[in-house]
């Protein structure tokens, strides 16, 4: 009677456990992204959006520039403030850069209480950098590929907004799918 009491027991939590693990609140990594993706296009949808790069890499500048679809995966968004200058950056050369971000999940366009996380309001925060298309150092990989892209169009002292999806963002909050726009200004190293 024992034996059986105990088979009994085992069945029951047998059939109790899967039902009680398989009920989860969280969402799949395929319904982040399904999330993100709206987001994305609901920010993207109150602006003018260029699907295609300028042949002669001359963008469109300003504050009512539209956003430029950067890659063919749609993970960038560029809309130039400032081209900087005629002098660009190549492969290895370090770029400083200063950012705000804004997570893109609880922005509101035009609204006062955004707030943004990064360094461009700070000058005690300590230098950021990369070094273009660089991913061997840590420097170069955990801000993401995203933040990178502008520095093969413009030149020093660009300033841009940019919508960076997770897949091209920082390395550490991929994961968490969180899209971001930045306002980043780039500069060289005067090392």
């Amino acid at each position: 009677m024992k034996l059986r009491n105990i088979f009994m027991a085992i069945i029951a939590m047998a059939a109790i456990i899967p039902a009680v693990t398989s009920c989860s609140d969280s969402k799949s990594y395929a319904e982040l992204l399904t999330d993100e993706n709206h987001t994305v296009n609901h920010f993207l949808s109150l602006h003018r959006v260029v699907t295609e790069i300028p042949d002669d890499n001359k963008f469109e500048i300003g504050p009512d520039a539209p956003y430029y679809k950067m890659d063919s995966d749609g993970n960038v968004y560029m809309q130039v403030l400032d081209a900087g200058t005629d002098e660009k950056p190549e492969t290895n050369d370090r770029v400083y850069f200063r950012y705000l971000r804004y997570n893109l999940f609880s922005y509101e366009v035009g609204s006062d209480g955004n707030t943004p996380s990064g360094n461009a309001d700070n000058m005690s925060y300590t230098p950021v950098f990369f070094l273009l298309d660089n991913v061997t150092i840590q420097q170069s990989t955990q801000y993401g590929t995203g933040i990178q892209v502008p520095m093969h169009y413009l030149g020093y002292n660009a300033k841009v907004n940019l919508v960076v999806k997770s897949q091209v963002g920082a390395t550490s909050e991929i994961a968490d799918v969180i899209p971001y726009l930045y306002t980043i200004s780039y500069f060289k190293s005067q090392i």
